[in-house]
């Protein structure tokens, strides 16, 4: 089985905050990591060179693959703010209802701008998000 390029890291979370592209994009980021520092409890750690983590879960599926992986994270990505809640969205329709624009994966939640979402709604996401990780599934 091939080896799981992202990894967590020593990088430095303020240095790739600052780096990033765009006025709007890089306040979003920010407010974003303290958004979920705060609800988490965690300090944001680097995760391969463009992904912020919060917690970090001993993941163990089915099928008997073990990993260790951000229980939740995300990064400012070009086209948006990708956020890794590492739960199935699908479940969570009550609270995605109220969030306000946004697209999403299976776990993935994808933001424009952080002003398209309701603050409290996405508060709430990630709470419950981060309180559901580290439950894999194959």
């Amino acid at each position: 089985m091939a080896e799981l390029k992202t990894k967590q890291n020593g990088g430095d979370v303020e240095a790739f905050l600052d780096a990033v592209d765009g006025e709007q994009r890089r306040m979003d980021a920010k407010d974003l990591c303290a958004l979920m520092a705060r609800v988490t409890g965690e300090p944001p750690v680097m995760w391969g060179p463009s992904i912020i983590g919060f917690g970090k879960d001993h993941l163990v599926y089915a099928s008997g693959r073990e990993l260790d992986w951000m229980s939740i994270g995300f990064s400012p990505r070009k086209a948006a703010l990708t956020l890794y809640l590492t739960c199935d969205l699908e479940q969570l329709s009550g609270p995605l209802a109220d969030l306000g624009k946004y697209t999403h994966g299976k776990g993935c939640l994808y933001i424009k701008k952080l002003t398209d979402v309701d603050q409290a709604a996405l508060e709430n996401l990630i709470e419950i998000a981060f309180e559901n990780s580290g439950k894999a599934e194959d």
